[in-house]
This record gives C-alpha cells, sequence and structure tokens, in this order.
C-alpha cells in the first residue's frame, strides 16, 4: 500500500514536471515566432530606411519622421536584454540612456566642434563612444537649437548620416544573428547546448526580459523624473527634446503586453486587466515629456501610472511566472 501511494505521488509528480516543461516550451517558441523575430525585423527595416532617408537628405527636418520611426521599433525590443543585443554593447550604442553624467551632450558637441573626420568611415565610427552614437545622439542633432539648423554642407549633416548607417548595421547585424539565439532557446536542455543548460533557463530568460522591462519602465522611464517630493527631475526625461518621454512608456508597455501574451501560451485575465489599467493611465496623462512632475497634482498622475505598472509585474509574476515554473534573474537592464 505505501509503495503503492509512493509510486502514486511519484507520477503526479513527474506529470506536473512534464506540464510546466511543456508549457514553458510553448510560450518560449510563441514569444520568439511572435515577438521577438518579428521585432527585430521591423527595427531592421526602420533603421536601413533612416539610413536611406541620411542618404537622401541629411538635413533635421527632413529626417524626423524616419528617426521616430526607427525609436518606435526601438521600443518593440528594448527590453530584450539578452544575446545578439547584448553583444559588443549594443544595447548601449543604440541609446546611450540613462545617461546620469550628461555624456551625450559632451560627446556629440565634441565631434562637431573638432569636425572629426571619425564621420566619414562607417567602420572607424564604430569605434566612437556609445555617447556619441545611436538614437540619443541623433536626437541632439535633430533637436537640439544651436545644433539642428545645419544644412547638406554641414559637418552634422555628416554626422547624422553616420549615426543613421551605424543604426542601421547593428539593427541589421541582430536581425541575422537572432535565429541562431532562437535556436539556442528552442533546444534548452539538449546536448550540445552550452548556454542553455535546462529547459526552464529559455523561458526564464524571456520572462527576467519581460519582467525587468516593466521594471525600467517604473524606476526609470517614471523613477527619474519624479526624483523627490521636494526635487522632482522633468529634465531627466528620456528622449524628452524629442517629446517621446510619455510615447516611450505607452510604446514599450503595449511591446511587452504582447511578449506577455505570447509566454502565457493562455489566458491571463488579471495581466490583461492591468496592462489596460496602466496603458489608459498613461495616454489619459497628455503630458509628452512628463513635464506635470514638477507639480503635485502631476506628480501624483505619474506616482499612480507607477503604482500601476507594478500591479502589472505582480500579476505577470502569478499568472505567467509561477505557470512557467521560473522567477526573474539578473538582468543587465536592472538598476541605474
Amino acid at each position: 500500500m505505501r509503495t503503492s501511494l509512493a509510486m502514486r505521488s511519484l507520477t503526479i509528480t513527474l506529470a506536473l514536471a512534464c506540464g510546466l516543461s511543456g508549457m514553458a516550451r510553448a510560450g518560449v517558441d510563441e514569444a520568439l515566432s511572435r515577438h521577438v523575430l518579428p521585432g527585430f525585423g521591423a527595427f531592421a527595416e526602420s533603421s536601413a530606411a533612416l539610413a536611406a532617408s541620411a542618404k537622401e537628405d541629411c538635413r533635421a527636418e527632413a529626417l524626423k519622421p524616419a528617426y521616430h520611426a526607427a525609436y518606435d521599433a526601438w521600443m518593440g525590443v528594448s527590453h530584450l536584454h539578452l544575446g545578439p543585443l547584448e553583444q559588443g554593447g549594443r544595447a548601449l550604442a543604440i541609446a546611450f540612456w540613462p545617461d546620469t553624467r550628461g555624456m551625450v551632450g559632451r560627446t556629440v558637441a565634441g565631434l562637431v566642434a573638432d569636425a572629426d573626420p571619425v564621420v566619414d568611415s562607417a567602420e572607424d565610427f564604430a569605434d566612437v563612444s556609445v555617447a556619441g552614437r545611436g538614437l540619443m545622439a541623433l536626437e541632439r542633432l535633430l533637436y537640439e537649437p544651436h545644433l539642428a539648423g545645419y544644412g547638406k554642407g554641414d559637418y552634422q549633416c555628416r554626422l547624422a548620416r553616420a549615426i543613421s548607417v551605424d543604426l542601421a548595421r547593428m539593427a541589421r547585424e541582430m536581425d541575422e544573428e537572432w535565429p541562431d539565439f532562437a535556436g539556442l532557446l528552442r533546444s534548452a536542455g539538449a546536448p550540445g547546448n552550452d548556454v542553455f543548460l535546462k529547459p526552464e533557463e529559455a523561458s526564464q530568460a524571456l520572462y527576467t526580459a519581460l519582467m525587468s522591462g516593466l521594471e525600467f519602465n517604473r524606476d526609470q522611464r517614471l523613477g527619474r523624473v519624479m526624483g523627490s517630493f521636494e526635487r522632482p527631475r522633468p529634465n531627466r526625461a528620456e528622449a524628452r527634446r524629442s517629446e517621446r518621454s510619455l510615447r516611450n512608456v505607452v510604446l514599450s508597455l503595449e511591446a511587452l503586453r504582447d511578449m506577455a501574451r505570447a509566454l502565457a501560451d493562455g489566458p491571463m485575465e488579471d495581466s490583461e486587466a492591468a496592462f489596460a489599467q496602466a496603458l489608459e493611465r498613461a495616454e489619459a496623462l497628455d503630458d509628452p515629456v512628463l513635464a506635470g512632475v514638477a507639480t503635485p497634482q502631476g506628480r501624483l498622475k505619474v506616482e499612480v501610472l507607477a503604482q500601476e505598472i507594478r500591479r502589472i509585474e505582480e500579476a505577470v509574476a502569478q499568472e505567467i511566472g509561477v505557470a512557467l515554473g521560473v522567477t526573474a534573474g539578473f538582468n543587465s537592464q536592472d538598476g541605474d
């Protein structure tokens, strides 16, 4: 009798383990095919369009639409801090933010002041400081009044073209590399896979990216501008010169919801409700650069949005993390 009960308990345990493993694999496959790979494809396409626009006309007003399209696509994948995005410091080279020491402004100003010929070689420009490359450096050229009025023959035009070409290169390389890395995630635990030694490591990596993305919105995109009640910091808002601060939060939350749906591989009622509430709250702010944090009323609205994002994290942990049998691990996007 005792042996029979033990065998039955073992059978149930194995069945549950197999069930979780199957759910985890399904979630990984769905997230890769529906979210990750299309997202990097869209970023590569929009970045290539930005480079093409810069080649045709690299002046600020001509480049702004393509800049915003590329930045929008970046928001679809910026939370995926693993694999190709982490290689060669690409994440920082694409978007150097938070910029706690004002390095972007100084680096761009230095390149312009010296008329550094490094912009004329794509190979050499790839070795420029990450603070002088990517979306944040390009934003300075397009939106800083003392820089943005350049003509086709000016140095700033060559710099804008170099940044755009460099972005397109990185985006193309990641789009080309991700299928192989996706294969490692899909074959986690298989013989010869030295990156993901167990099946659950793949689902944990994607789940960590999801949770870290939510935390980044709450602690960085919102938390940095809130500062303290006595000392709000509206000038710390991400991409405030191009008035993308709130837009980035909304687009990021939409992308994270898309990833959550793919990872969940089933109903996630509480998470859906939490995402919907946060997005509704964000869109109702009508404050593109989050400048409202400078007033008590405006700060309260942003605080409430941050709380809504925390509710998403709690719901996702229960409905997706528990179902997958994983918890969030370390992610390079964590912290400041």
